[in-house]
C-alpha cells in the first residue's frame, strides 16, 4: 500500500510541476531543484514506514521512469539542463543503492537529504544569490551563495538529525561530515553529486 502511495504521490508531483513549469514559464533549473528537494526529503523517510525490498523496488521504478521519459522527451522540466547531466539517474540508484550500505534509518535519512534537501536548496539561491560571486571549479560554473548554503544546511542536517535519533557524534565528525559532503558538492559534475553525496556520508557515519 505504501509503495502506490508513494509511486502515485511522485508521479502526481512530476506532472504538476511539468504542467506548473509549462504555463508559468518557470526556470528549468528552478523546477528541477523544486522536484529534487520534494522528492528527496520524502525518500529519506520511507525507511520509517516500509521495508528495505520495498525501497529497493520504488529506487527501480523510478529508475525505469527516468530513463524512459529521458528517452521519449517526458517530464522536460526536470530533464532539459544546459549542461549534459546523469543527476536523475542517479538520483534514482542512489535511493536503493542505499539500502544496501545501510540499515540505520538514521544514516539513510541524514544522507538521503544531504543530497535532496542540501543540495537542492543550495542550487535555488545560488541560482537567485550566486550571480555576483561565481566561481568556476574543472569548468563548472558554482557560487559561494550557493555553496555556503550547502553547507550550513549540511551541518543543519547532520547536527537536528543526531538529536532526534540520539544518535551521538562527536563535533569534530560533524564538521568533517559537512565539509567533505561540500566538496563533494563542487568536484562531482554531471550530477553525479546525486550519487556519491549520500553514499560517502553514509559509509563515514557508518564507521563513526
Amino acid at each position: 500500500m505504501y509503495v502506490s502511495l508513494s509511486l502515485a504521490a511522485i508521479a502526481l508531483l512530476l506532472v504538476a510541476n511539468e504542467f506548473w513549469a509549462r504555463k508559468k514559464g518557470s526556470h528549468r533549473e528552478h523546477s528541477r531543484k523544486i522536484v529534487h528537494i520534494l522528492v528527496g526529503s520524502f525518500a529519506a523517510f520511507w525507511p520509517l514506514f516500509m521495508s528495505w525490498s520495498d525501497i529497493r523496488f520504488i529506487s527501480l521504478a523510478f529508475l525505469v521512469v527516468v530513463v524512459l521519459s529521458k528517452s521519449l522527451n517526458v517530464f522536460a522540466s526536470i530533464h532539459e539542463v544546459e549542461r549534459f547531466s546523469v543527476g536523475e539517474i542517479s538520483f534514482a540508484i542512489a535511493i536503493g543503492l542505499l539500502t544496501f550500505i545501510t540499515k540505520n534509518d538514521f544514516i539513510y535519512a541524514v544522507s538521503m537529504l544531504q543530497m535532496g534537501l542540501a543540495d537542492g536548496l543550495a542550487a535555488i539561491i545560488g541560482l537567485h544569490y550566486g550571480r555576483g560571486n561565481t566561481y568556476k571549479i574543472l569548468g563548472h560554473k558554482k557560487s559561494l551563495a550557493g555553496t555556503s548554503t550547502f553547507f550550513v544546511c549540511s551541518l543543519a542536517i547532520i547536527i537536528v538529525g543526531s538529536i532526534l535519533a540520539n544518535f551521538h557524534l562527536s563535533w569534530y565528525l560533524v564538521l568533517t561530515v559537512a565539509i567533505l559532503a561540500t566538496i563533494i558538492e563542487n568536484l562531482a559534475l554531471w550530477g553525479l553529486d546525486n550519487l556519491f553525496l549520500p553514499i560517502v556520508v553514509a559509509l563515514i557515519l557508518i564507521h563513526s
